[in-house]
């Protein structure tokens, strides 16, 4: 190498790190938007691991962008009661045709056992696609600033959010419905539960020229109209209703979509709800009854403490500290994950109701995030032995 390339070279990496330096760390509201700029200068200063992390996420960026797949309400072949595609329909997963009836009606309940006739309405899956594609593009995008990332994430957005022949209508007053009980229920908004990650992605989009100010703009117009339907709808005051994972996830929708509609005072308002639901659903010690009754209890108990855990982060953004908050008699977010230490160190067998293996996605991201809020290393020794089993996810890499 000659001594000019040897000044360029040095010229374009200070040039690097200057710029990982002066750049403002994005304004996430789950996601720890000061995370994903010290990432970006790790990236920058080739550190290896987020070095590793961002190329398995481009990966998989460039595979999504290369199989050009397009996901829509539209794309089901049933029509809801309405007569309408745009609106969301799902079945009930966890119900199943009752088979001492000639025609199966009405469905029976078997406790987290999935009926494979959920799939049979696309809906929920291009849902759950959406979000994935979108926060892998994002992050790739975010990470690199390779407008093609954005493009297809924008083109994902507009197809399933604004674009008027393909658009969802915000609402879910189809959502699990019951053949032969109903057509819908409140229960059904759970599926709508990754939307805040999703808002996250849209916020690492906005500075792409593929992302207009307008589709922004019509974006939050979507959540505005999806968070007046939660708030005021029969559905959506059912399931605030509800004393388990389903209130926990109500609140969390409501308080991203609150904060990405520019509506604090909601927001605020709804963080006092979730104190509320901290003191009628975990115990002093930290057990959750709720969840701990259900089939499969470890996943639905480390389902619903990350819900809380969500919360608590979004609180921060009204400045709101649920991370040492407790009640008078002593419920609070990490004590109930200290209930769950035990058993991730093999001191104690998981002795309720578990009809599946164990599952460790949502323990690893309660562990990681409890480490940079409580500042302990026994929460990250502990994601290194779970890792044997389970790993985190490069997503996970490049956001913690």
């Amino acid at each position: 190498m000659s001594t000019r390339d040897i000044i360029v070279l040095f010229v374009v990496t200070l040039s690097l790190n200057t710029l990982g330096l002066a750049q403002k760390a994005p304004a996430t509201f789950l996601l720890h938007g000061e995370v994903l700029l010290k990432n970006k200068q790790a990236i920058i200063n080739q550190e290896a691991e987020k070095l590793k992390a961002l190329k398995n996420v481009q990966a998989k960026a460039d595979q999504i962008v290369k199989e050009g797949k397009i996901y829509s309400v539209m794309n089901k072949k049933k029509v809801p009661p309405s007569g309408d595609k745009h609106d969301y329909m799902s079945q009930a997963p966890y119900w199943w045709a009752d088979t001492t009836k000639p025609d199966g009606l009405p469905y029976i309940r078997r406790d987290g056992e999935r009926n494979p006739e959920y799939y049979d309405i696309s809906d929920s899956e291009e849902m759950d696609y959406i979000i994935d594609d979108t926060e892998i593009l994002a992050l790739a995008f975010y990470f690199t600033k390779e407008e093609r990332y954005a493009a297809h994430a924008a083109r994902l957005l507009r197809t399933w959010f604004l674009d008027p022949e393909t658009r969802q209508n915000p609402n879910l007053n189809f959502g699990q419905g019951i053949p032969g009980i109903n057509t819908g229920r409140g229960i059904g908004i759970i599926e709508t539960r990754s939307f805040p990650r999703l808002i996250d992605a849209v916020i690492l989009l906005t500075a792409s020229e593929n992302w207009s100010k307008e589709d922004h703009k019509g974006l939050k117009k979507w959540f505005a109209d999806y968070l007046t339907w939660l708030l005021g709808s029969p559905m959506g005051k059912d399931e605030a209703d509800e004393h388990n994972n389903h209130g926990t996830y109500y609140d969390v929708q409501i308080i991203a979509y609150a904060l990405f509609t520019d509506q604090p005072a909601l927001a605020k308002k709804q963080v006092e709800v979730a104190k509320s639901r901290i003191q009628s659903q975990l115990q002093p010690d930290g057990s959750q009854p709720f969840e701990l009754e259900r089939t499969v209890s470890w996943g639905y108990t480390n389902m619903n403490l990350a819900g809380f855990f969500k919360i608590a982060r979004l609180a921060e953004n009204v400045n709101a500290n649920l991370w040492i908050y407790e009640t008078n008699d002593g419920k609070g977010l990490q004590k109930s994950l200290q209930w769950l230490i035990p058993y991730l160190k093999n001191e104690k067998v998981w002795e309720f109701k578990q009809i599946k293996e164990l599952e460790y996605d949502n323990t690893l991201w309660l562990l990681k995030m409890a480490s940079k809020k409580y500042a302990n290393t026994m929460y990250d020794e502990l994601v290194n032995n779970i890792c044997q089993k389970a790993c985190l996810t490069d997503v996970d890499l490049l956001t913690f």
